[in-house]
């Protein structure tokens, strides 16, 4: 079998966006492959070899990394003064939280998250998350010749992740193309949950919910005038089918410049809303904008999307009910028969809803002290044998390798003062990482010496779990696409995010 790929040759820069949320960008990646030290008094830091910076922002800095345990590349952001303001510090323990909750193929990972050198007055936090290459919407705008294998495939995973976060009783709130990565192989994962809401059946909705959640494309219509009395988990089937249909067409469905004219825009496709729908909605601006509307009939989507699977239109239709009662759950989106021959209930596991205490600090007044102490709770889970004397009373107020944080900081400050200058940035001895979420979308291939020196840090143990790994990354996720290029072919130049060769599926 032989996956499909993607070529890349820039680095994909993570950024930040309006909502704090982690963005990519392409650039060119630094010729230098020099190691750069950028943290300091984080004791594991030693553990991972700066390559470069590949994000820069308000947030802080991003990294491309190798992890000398395993030999495999990482991203490390440093994420400074996350204390500063309140609302950014619990977005931070969101998210981390629940990506240490939801552990699954198509989620992002966070493979460790370094020590602070004091439980009391740290201010910065490095986080280590698996390197992605790219992201949907990198993909989406360089590729206008994917096939129909892509698109299912592409869909069969959003809605398998999808299944697993919902039945967590998590919303993501905040789907978008550039809130999905992307590597060669075709395989995506959602990441950015600093927006997720976990749902309680007893939380009140007018503390929990907000209206101002999800890119305005993408966002569902309950979102747009706070239609509904209450959201559902079809806030984020909605988004999956505008993602869905924009990498049908290679563009946005629904781009609204306001709310007006997003719900102009989905009018116009949809037709007007039944009486029923209208009379339950709450927000009585928009109920009188709706019932004062001119009477729309519905766009067929063969017209709207032409020369596409007709089961592709089939699902995305119901994917884009207006009214959420009407629109599948992830489950039953994957046993359409758009997904024939692909999805197997076995290959899309469930998970067990996350328990209310787990996220109780959204449901009290929490200061600044209590979001740190929570915070550090989340940073020991990667640190087991420190979480138990934690847990048993006999922490540590301050940690091992206190020069080594001291270092980190010190690369960190040379990376954030050098990133953007001419020539190559050079980077000190790294130690730690941090929460970033990048991934290489155009770099030069490794040369042959610098891979040789890479694999010499790999023993034998290290290249068996790595084997282990990637044969259950297989199980779990089927690929059905074959690249078509010979074994020894070269592989040609392309865009960033550029698919090369054509795609067909596997064989069983």
């Amino acid at each position: 079998m032989r996956p499909c790929y993607i070529e890349l040759h820039a680095v994909a820069v993570v950024e930040e966006n309006m909502l704090g949320n982690l963005v990519l960008t392409c650039i060119f990646a630094p010729q230098s492959s020099t190691e750069m030290e950028f943290f300091s008094e984080y004791g594991d830091a030693n553990r991972y070899k700066i390559q470069e910076v590949i994000g820069k922002g308000s947030y802080g800095v991003v990294c491309s990394a190798i992890d000398t345990h395993t030999g495999q590349k990482v991203a490390i952001k440093k994420i400074h003064d996350i204390f500063e303001h309140l609302s950014d510090a619990a977005r931070i323990l969101r998210e981390i939280k629940l990506l240490r909750l939801l552990r699954h193929p198509d989620i992002v990972e966070i493979k460790h998250i370094m020590l602070p050198p004091s439980q009391r007055d740290f201010k910065d936090i490095y986080v280590v998350f698996e390197l992605m290459e790219s992201d949907l919407h990198k993909v989406i705008k360089a590729n206008d010749d994917l096939t129909r294998e892509h698109y299912q495939f592409f869909l069969y995973q959003l809605l398998r992740a999808l299944k697993y976060i919902h039945t967590a009783n998590v919303y993501h709130r905040d789907l978008k193309p550039k809130n999905i990565l992307a590597n060669a192989n075709c395989k995506l994962k959602i990441c950015d949950f600093g927006l997720a809401r976990v749902a309680f059946n007893d939380t009140p909705t007018t503390i929990f919910w907000t209206d101002y959640v999800a890119t305005r494309w993408y966002r569902a219509p309950e979102l747009c005038g706070s239609f509904f009395s209450k959201y559902t988990p079809a806030i984020d089937i909605w988004s999956i089918g505008c993602i869905f249909a924009e990498v049908l067409t290679g563009k946005p469905l629904f781009p609204g410049k306001n709310v007006v004219h997003q719900l102009d825009l989905m009018t116009d496709l949809l037709g007007t809303p039944s009486l029923d729908t209208i009379s339950r909605v709450r927000n009585e601006k928009a109920r009188r904008y709706l019932t004062s509307m001119r009477k729309k009939l519905p766009v067929p989507f063969e017209q709207k999307i032409p020369n596409v699977d007709p089961l592709a239109l089939r699902l995305l239709q119901r994917l884009l009910a207006f009214d959420p009662k009407f629109r599948p759950n992830a489950e039953e989106a994957l046993a359409d028969p758009y997904f024939k021959g692909l999805a197997k209930v076995e290959r899309e596991p469930s998970c067990q809803p996350i328990t209310k205490m787990e996220f109780e600090f959204e449901r009290r007044r929490v200061m600044k002290e209590d979001i740190r102490e929570l915070i550090f709770c989340e940073i020991l889970e990667y640190h087991p044998e420190l979480l138990k004397d934690y847990k048993n009373g006999t922490e540590r107020t301050s940690f091992l390798y206190p020069s080594a944080v001291d270092q980190f900081r010190k690369q960190f400050a040379h990376l954030e003062e050098n990133s953007g200058k001419s020539g190559p940035v050079i980077p000190l001895e790294r130690k730690h990482v941090s929460l970033p979420r990048s991934t290489i979308v155009h770099s030069k291939t490794i040369a042959p010496k610098e891979q040789q020196s890479i694999n010499s840090l790999k023993d034998k143990q290290n290249a068996d779990e790595a084997s282990i790994n990637t044969s259950r990354e297989t199980e779990a996720i089927p690929l059905h696409l074959s690249r078509t290029l010979q074994a020894q072919q070269r592989i040609p130049l392309a865009k960033p995010g550029k698919v090369v060769g054509l795609v067909v599926p596997y064989e069983n």
